[in-house]
């Protein structure tokens, strides 16, 4: 209709979503992504899917909120995905397939661009690892545990796709990191950029004190950042930790399996901020009114490719003093390990089972690491009754991890509350 739009030009977004030309870009820059390629029909996709290998990520063109994105893991379930969004597919809107990076570390990175210079504003860990959405996934600012070396490498790639995509205001882009070998650098991919506002600018604003969304809108009407004083000097990586946790409605739903997928299904968020992780992870976990108790039974049940990696969690929360319960298969590997363990019946094998003792109130918290994609009966019955008993229910080992951290910290320091504007100086 010949009316001018501010901010990032169309050509640009299609750049970024179209997934051929968005390779021709990352190609020119030198970087990394998955595998990948786009089908129209079920030949298309079988073909793509035997040339980049299972597991495969898939979803739609031009998705917001992780709507119809799937991890498959054979071709029945491709041929039943394809099946299903045929109907609605063409070469303008094809289905995008992306080989699954598993065990790997996401990164979002929320930046500001006036197509000249580019400002990071804050590097997120997601705690949950590739896989989850990263509308549900809990992440912290400045990143917990990557080197620093590997956080420059990210900003320098955030950097190069804002320019090469002529970004004008905010974008948001996710990277994965995949841990190659103990004396090599991690690889770092990139998942997706998408050059627009992300749902984790009002995080990160608050989390840094920058209030990036009015620095946007300024930039989009033809602001400069250098004008704005945004450049990378003046990038901040606060001294506090922030940790950005999601609000789930599983206590509305009744019989709804809380594992996390890459379809996004929160419908909020909430923020702890602390001088230390452990103690800002312990306050989003509380402000999400996911309790970590402070004593009590934890009942541990993993997947076999989790069992080797639950034992120091379990042993640090046995040495804190808690007791510990599980299934035959997970307690003996922790009663191996030297972990005393209390041995509880599986659902189908008789009574009293996990249920019994959450109906008695002998269970304070549960650490369950889903079997497979397909999650079986009992471990679903498990978690949906979890969550209508109000005990906090832990599906990764990561969150597993940070959960033992915060538990520690809890006992060696005082809870204490400061607010925004006792951290910055109000936002101007």
């Amino acid at each position: 209709a010949g009316v001018p739009i501010i901010g990032t030009s169309v050509e640009s977004i299609q750049k970024a979503e179209n997934r051929e030309l968005f390779k021709e870009v990352i190609d020119s820059l030198g970087l990394r992504q998955p595998e990948s390629g786009t089908a129209i029909d079920v030949q298309q996709a079988m073909r793509v899917a035997r040339q980049i290998g299972f597991p495969i990520l898939v979803r739609p063109s031009f998705v917001l909120g992780g709507r119809a994105m799937k991890i498959l893991d054979d071709e029945a379930d491709l041929l039943r995905y394809m099946e299903e969004h045929s109907p609605n597919l063409s070469k303008d809107l094809p289905i995008l397939i992306d080989r699954f990076l598993e065990s790997a570390l996401e990164v979002d990175v929320d930046c500001l661009c006036d197509g000249q210079q580019v400002y990071v504003g804050g590097v997120m860990q997601h705690i949950e690892e590739a896989g989850v959405h990263s509308g549900d996934s809990a992440c912290v600012i400045p990143p917990h545990s990557l080197p620093p070396a590997v956080i420059q490498r990210i900003k320098q790639q955030t950097r190069a796709l804002a320019l090469k995509l002529e970004v004008c205001g905010l974008m948001n882009a996710q990277f994965a990191i995949k841990e190659t070998g103990p004396d090599e650098e991690p690889t770092i991919y990139v998942l997706e950029a998408n050059p627009r506002a992300s749902r984790t600018v009002p995080f990160v604003s608050k989390a840094i004190g920058v209030p990036l969304a009015k620095k946007a809108a300024l930039v989009m009407t033809g602001r400069k950042l250098e004008e704005l004083g945004l450049h990378g000097e003046t990038e901040v990586t606060p001294k506090h930790f922030s940790v950005k946790e999601s609000v789930f409605p599983f206590n509305k739903f009744a019989g709804v399996d809380i594992i996390l997928g890459p379809e996004m299904r929160s419908t909020g968020e909430v923020m702890g901020i602390d001088d230390t992780f452990p103690m800002a992870f312990l306050k989003s976990q509380m402000a999400a009114s996911a309790v970590l108790p402070e004593s009590g039974t934890i009942y541990i049940s993993v997947a076999d490719r989790d069992k080797s990696a639950v034992v120091p969690i379990a042993r640090a929360f046995k040495e804190m003093g808690y007791s510990i319960m599980s299934t035959r298969g997970t307690g003996q590997v922790l009663r191996e390990a030297g972990i005393e363990t209390d041995i509880v019946m599986k659902l189908q094998e008789g009574r009293p089972n996990l249920i019994d003792h959450m109906t008695n109130g002998d269970v304070a918290l549960i650490i369950n690491t889903p079997s497979g994609r397909g999650s079986r009966s009992d471990e679903v019955r498990i978690r949906v009754e979890a969550v209508a008993r109000r005990v906090t229910c832990i599906t990764t080992l990561s969150a597993a991890q940070a959960a033992v951290e915060a538990c520690r910290a809890l006992r060696v320091n005082e809870l204490t509350v400061k607010a925004l504007q006792d951290r910055f100086a109000l936002f101007g």
